[in-house]
């Protein structure tokens, strides 16, 4: 028993460190854009792809990479993810264009999605049923401390010692739990031993969904985008009549095919991802360059948001054990709704308290909806499938993450262009952000509408 239980403490410690890591280095990321910018000499659209090409990378291969886990062991899986990671970042670090520094960011993506397909599935494996929304709620938890942390930290590492110092404060970190992991946590949690892993289903996932990424974001900018946008969409469908008819598919839609709970809880994932990632980079460019304020005081305003979700997501996590996640979640994502219409009403000289105001109503809706939505998840699959579950839901998050960016570098491309920052970006940026933000509220709009429709998950 005593053995057990050092072993939950270890996998709870190690997977909320990894799922630190990555929020951390979006949001970090988000506020060092501009000085990154402006050394390496990128465009605004350049600039842009620096963020997106790590979440199409990451969206891309995670799906594959939680089945691998489930065939040859989840902390394999887990610490090879971790070492890509890590020394990717140390490349990041040291890259001398904006196109090598998108290079090696597409190598962390991959890393990352390594991270991202078994950690919530290794937790999943060592805790009971009862205890599960708890540790799902302190791991959503790390997620947003990482996101809370990410713009002070990164504002003050970017002012201080340059935008590099950002990689490198994450390659330590993740090359620092490796050793933890090999010596504290034991077992594979192969939970799909002995089967055959899908290389053609993965392959024309990956490639389907690389090509719908970069289709949808470059519409405006690439004459033949439409017809790649068209291509990955159709790739998708293939993928998905070859996943029901193979005999191990790297995707098995036949076991999740009536579960309905498991359907519109990760619909309503996908759509709130859409929805509100890329809040952190167009309120960071507009604190920057509208409001003129430095990474530093950016990084602070911009804190309010993520230690709302910190401080909420535990309790609401614990909260879905009994009160029913579809009511939770719809909640959170309706207050959401508010949020992002109220952003996009913002102006030159809008007030910093109304900007923290409007991230604390969305930091307390993004906490209702995503610990009880996972838990629903988690919830609605029998044990051997918490691989392809976990990984489910992290490529809706990371597919959402995609498309919520690829909408910003839509609209970049047509009110912003290939301009220098300057005072004339003003005008460009304030559209952007307005057409973006009213956007975003209908597809969370949208969202709650799926929340609702997931049904009873206690019955």
């Amino acid at each position: 028993m005593e053995s057990d239980r050092a072993l939950r403490g270890y996998a709870l410690l190690i997977t909320t460190l990894s799922s630190f890591l990555t929020p951390f280095m979006s949001s970090a990321l988000n506020v060092a854009v501009p000085a990154m910018s402006g050394e390496l000499r990128a465009d605004p659209l350049a600039s842009t792809w620096v963020v997106s090409v790590y979440l199409v990378a990451a969206a891309a291969l995670l799906l594959p990479s939680g089945r691998l886990a489930d065939l040859v062991g989840r902390k394999k899986v887990f610490v090879a993810g971790l070492l890509v990671y890590g020394v990717s970042s140390v490349l990041a670090m040291v890259a001398t264009s904006v196109t090598a520094l998108i290079a090696f960011r597409a190598f962390q993506g991959i890393g990352g999605a390594m991270v991202f397909g078994t950690a919530v599935a290794i937790l999943t494996s060592v805790y009971p049923p009862a205890e599960r929304g708890r540790v799902l709620g302190i791991n959503t938890a790390a997620t947003y401390a990482g996101l809370s942390l990410g713009p002070v930290l990164g504002g003050i590492l970017t002012q201080q010692f340059g935008w590099r110092s950002i990689f490198l404060f994450n390659a330590v970190l993740a090359l620092v739990i490796v050793p933890v992991i090999l010596i504290r946590l034991r077992g594979e949690w192969a939970g799909a031993a002995g089967e055959r892993f899908d290389w053609a289903g993965s392959a024309l996932y990956s490639v389907a969904l690389v090509v719908l990424m970069y289709g949808v974001s470059s519409i405006q900018s690439v004459p033949y985008a439409r017809w790649l946008a068209l291509a990955g969409v159709l790739g998708l469908g293939v993928f998905v009549w070859v996943e029901m008819r193979a005999r191990q598919p790297v995707l098995d839609l036949r076991r999740f095919r009536g579960n309905i709970p498991f359907i519109f809880s990760n619909l309503a994932a996908l759509i709130h991802y859409s929805a509100t990632f890329a809040i952190g980079y167009l309120l960071s460019r507009y604190l920057q360059e509208v409001q003129g304020i430095s990474p530093r005081t950016a990084g602070l305003i911009l804190l309010a948001q993520p230690v709302v979700m910190a401080l909420f997501s535990p309790p609401a996590g614990g909260l879905s054990e009994r009160v029913e996640p579809r009511v939770l979640s719809s909640a959170g994502m309706a207050l959401m709704v508010a949020g992002l219409l109220l952003l996009s009403f913002f102006q030159a000289g809008t007030s910093l308290a109304a900007v923290l105001g409007v991230q604390c109503l969305i930091g307390f809706g993004y906490a209702l909806f995503s610990s009880p939505n996972t838990n629903a998840i988690m919830g609605s699959v029998a044990p051997r499938d918490y691989g392809v579950a976990s990984s489910t839901l992290g490529t809706m998050r990371l597919i959402g993450q995609a498309l919520s960016m690829a909408i910003v570098l839509l609209l970049f491309s047509i009110y912003v262009g290939r301009a220098e920052d300057s005072a004339g970006m003003i005008g460009p940026l304030l559209t952007t952000m307005k057409v973006g933000f009213r956007l975003f509220a209908g597809l969370a709009a949208v969202g709650t509408l799926a929340s609702l429709a997931r049904g009873k998950v206690r019955e």
